[in-house]
């Protein structure tokens, strides 16, 4: 029963029945006679199939909601009991958005001291990309924005506050100054994430409350590629503090604070609303947790 619901969840989510049985490792007459097996066992019509796949029936949306949580519990219920036997180990799937890529060591590294049959599959994406990953059994845990756009049900750990600077060469426009509006950049070149990003629409939101609408010259969905655009020193973007500081910025490059508003959005890790968590994860948890306490002493120890 187990195999035939991670065949129904794989269809669902790859919405075909090749790449499903691809992803299952098992050829594409196994994954449909596995999927019309359960169609028997649980009397309804699942899938609405003509020369290709069409849908779930509404039976099938149903049972997907079932399926996902039966087979979350089994995964759960293995990995407890290697855990049992044999300690923590495994590995842990994370997909987090392209601003908190920078902070990820922070999180990896302690957790990896403490626990080294443990490794990590690192993924940047969207924050619609990471929810739906998350959501599908796709990876273990994400990092995204918690206060911005809407979240559904998740467990989450806040982490640390996203506040927003001008990065940009000296001898560029306002590169002498120790504070800069929203509104003042619409005059600048500037380099910026594509607009599925969320960090863009966050920044398109606080430049459109300053009243004003910026069309970037250059626009990556890759931090490197804005990052060796700004060294040219030809271009300028709108970057979090957090992210500028641990790419290092020296000389001729400055970091000025954006204000009016002096605006921070909160990142933090989120996890399938389940109890229990797997080992993994919830140990992952508790490394997340710890580093928001060290993120939250380094701010008051800057403010005091």
């Amino acid at each position: 029963m187990i195999d035939k619901l991670e065949f129904f969840i794989a269809l669902a989510r790859e919405e075909h029945f090749g790449r499903a049985a691809e992803v299952c490792g098992v050829t594409q007459p196994t994954l449909s006679a596995g999927i019309k097996q359960l169609e028997g066992q649980l009397g309804v019509m699942l899938v609405l199939r003509g020369s290709r796949f069409q849908g779930l029936t509404p039976e099938g949306k149903q049972v997907l909601v079932w399926a996902r949580r039966i087979v979350g519990d089994t995964r759960t219920m293995r990995e407890e009991m290697r855990a049992a036997r044999h300690g923590l180990s495994g590995r842990i799937r994370i997909a987090a958005i392209p601003t908190a890529l920078a902070m990820l060591p922070r999180l990896t590294t302690p957790f990896r001291e403490k626990h080294p049959g443990v490794t990590f599959s690192v993924l940047s994406r969207t924050s619609i990309e990471v929810l739906s990953l998350l959501g599908n059994f796709d990876i273990d845990a994400g990092i995204t924005y918690l206060d911005n756009e809407p979240l559904g049900r998740v467990t989450s750990v806040p982490l640390y506050d996203e506040r927003y600077q001008l990065i940009t060469a000296m001898g560029n426009p306002y590169s002498d100054r120790d504070k800069v509006t929203w509104a003042e950049l619409s005059s600048l070149p500037l380099c910026l994430l594509t607009p599925d990003m969320q960090n863009r629409r966050i920044i398109d939101q606080h430049l459109a409350e300053a009243g004003v609408q910026v069309r970037p010259t250059l626009e990556s969905n890759s931090m490197i590629v804005l990052f060796s655009h700004i060294r040219t020193g030809k271009w300028s973007s709108i970057m979090p503090l957090n992210l500028a500081e641990t790419f290092g910025f020296s000389e001729p490059i400055r970091a000025i604070p954006i204000i009016e508003p002096d605006a921070s959005h909160t990142v933090g890790l989120v996890a399938t609303p389940r109890e229990p968590h797997t080992p993994l994860v919830s140990a992952l948890l508790d490394e997340a947790m710890a580093l928001a306490d060290d993120f939250h002493a380094n701010r008051s120890t800057r403010q005091g």
